[in-house]
């Protein structure tokens, strides 16, 4: 077995830990969802006053323990990539869902991060929008958490491409090889 398919299958090495620096990541986001969902109310001042008024609601505590779960299996997936589970998924739908997800919480941290900040800082002012303590905690807490969150799926996406890309060389013959 070639060096790059054995690294493939062990799941081990340089070109896996983003995949589980992603994993690591979702289960703390989970934890926390959680948390909250269990009752707990540490933290809840970070996500703003209307969030508050809902944490008790039935509703709302089904809607947390949903986010908990998806974070969850959001991790697992990450181990896909690294790990031989999941086989009944083909590589390319792996590799579309790692890219995609991680886009897309990249995109909602990035762009939250941008509009929030500039509106802390005053740059901007939108109409009926006024900065609270829980864009304060979004603009340096939760929305660069989403970004690293993206960031590690991308960077975990981009390391499992690359291994099946080399998987896959070492699987064709050379000329040299033949």
């Amino acid at each position: 077995m070639s060096d790059a398919k054995a690294q493939l299958a062990r799941g081990y090495g340089r070109a896996t830990w983003a995949a589980y620096a992603a994993c690591v990541w979702s289960f703390l986001f989970a934890l926390m969802s959680f948390y909250w969902a269990l009752g707990g109310e540490l933290g809840l001042n970070t996500l703003g006053q209307g969030v508050q008024a809902l944490a008790h609601e039935c509703g709302f505590v089904a809607l947390v323990w949903l986010a908990g779960i998806v974070k969850v299996l959001g991790g697992l997936f990450t181990l896909t990539l690294v790990r031989p589970w999941l086989l009944w998924l083909p590589p390319i739908g792996k590799l579309v869902l790692a890219w995609v997800g991680g886009a897309a919480l990249a995109l909602y941290g990035g762009v939250n991060l941008v509009v929030e900040w500039l509106l802390v800082i005053g740059a901007i002012h939108l109409r009926g929008v006024v900065v609270t303590e829980g864009i304060r905690w979004h603009a340096w807490l939760w929305d660069p958490w989403w970004l690293l969150g993206g960031i590690l799926f991308l960077l975990a996406a981009w390391q499992y491409q690359r291994s099946l890309r080399n998987a896959r060389q070492a699987k064709t013959p050379t000329l040299t090889s033949l």
